[in-house]
């Protein structure tokens, strides 16, 4: 962590919108980590919607959409947020270096592909990147703190208007956002037990079959249906749940290791080993996760005999696991 101008933290993260959150009320003395800002923010899921399509090829998510960290985390602390989109880009600039001149540090959703800093082979179109801006330097740079870096960085303004002004899916619009600390202090043991409540009621999944454990058989199914086609079109198939696990964003393993962090955290915080317990047993479960996603490339990569049954048993196993954790979940949060 670093203490920057006008005692802006940047702290950098495991993921863009949680570390965002984190590093904007640390700045301001609310003192949360990121695995605090995620577990309170009830995240944790699991998407698989074959009907969305991105590069021709389902949706998989892992986490609530973007902005919902956002959003449900200043709910729970009763922090003001206020959020601007804009028609006109320059109104947007505008709006950005008055708050800016105002002494306001400020969140933006931007696109990944236009913000140089990124090195050229971690560029790609994906509209849903936050990060902080802090002030402008003498040459009319921004200057931002981006927790995906270890330090902070500077876009000129030309760039960071193209990121944020990105056509294509979940555009932001030139998304701006900021955050009042609130004046009262606030229940956070309250807040947790809430937030683990609304996790595990969500893990189960929605009335259709995309969501939650649901969703995840649902996968393991379609994987099996995929007996019949080419080797390309598994392959594809394959690669793309590994790439939305294992290379967009934190993934599914790595959000399941944040939120077995929180509720580490939160045990120590409650004084509560049974929570300690749990968590432990969550990082177990992000262990079967990555395990999924080794199959799944061995398979690809035609290694060590694997089936495409034992990808899809390994995906099972992740839903049969998850379930044990939901049911682990809320026998502690009714107690």
């Amino acid at each position: 962590m670093s203490v920057i101008e006008n005692h802006v933290v940047h702290r950098q993260s495991s993921h863009c919108e949680s570390g965002v959150v984190a590093n904007m009320l640390n700045s301001q003395g609310f003192e949360l980590s990121e695995p605090m800002v995620f577990g309170l923010s009830a995240a944790l899921t699991f998407v698989y919607l074959p009907m969305v399509k991105v590069g021709g090829l389902p949706l998989i998510a892992y986490r609530m959409p973007p902005k919902s960290i956002i959003s449900s985390v200043c709910k729970k602390l009763g922090v003001k947020l206020t959020s601007q989109k804009f028609s006109n880009e320059d109104e947007g600039m505008k709006a950005l270096d008055k708050a800016l001149e105002e002494g306001k540090i400020v969140g933006l959703q931007t696109s990944v592909y236009w913000l140089p800093y990124f090195p050229e082979d971690m560029r790609f179109q994906f509209n849903a990147h936050n990060l902080m801006v802090y002030g402008k330097n003498e040459n009319g740079d921004y200057l931002i703190s981006d927790p995906v870096f270890e330090d902070v960085v500077t876009c000129s303004a030309e760039s960071l208007k193209q990121a944020r002004f990105a056509k294509g899916m979940l555009a932001a619009k030139g998304l701006m956002y900021v955050m009042d600390k609130p004046d009262n202090n606030v229940e956070l043991e309250v807040q947790i037990k809430k937030s683990i409540k609304k996790t595990a009621k969500m893990m189960s999944g929605l009335v259709l079959p995309f969501f939650g454990i649901k969703g995840i058989n649902h996968l393991a199914k379609k994987i099996d249906n995929l007996e019949s086609s080419s080797d390309e079109e598994i392959g594809m198939f394959l690669s793309n749940i590994v790439r939305m696990q294992e290379e967009i964003g934190t993934g599914g393993a790595g959000f399941r290791f944040m939120y077995a962090s929180f509720l580490d955290e939160a045990s120590q915080l409650l004084n509560d080993d049974a929570l300690h317990e749990i968590s432990q047993y969550t990082t177990e479960v992000g262990d079967l996760w990555r395990e999924f996603a080794m199959q799944a490339v061995l398979y690809c990569k035609k290694r060590k005999n694997i089936k495409l049954r034992d990808v899809s048993d390994s995906l099972r196993l992740c839903a049969e696991r998850e379930t044990i954790l939901r049911s682990k979940l809320l026998a502690w949060s009714k107690v």
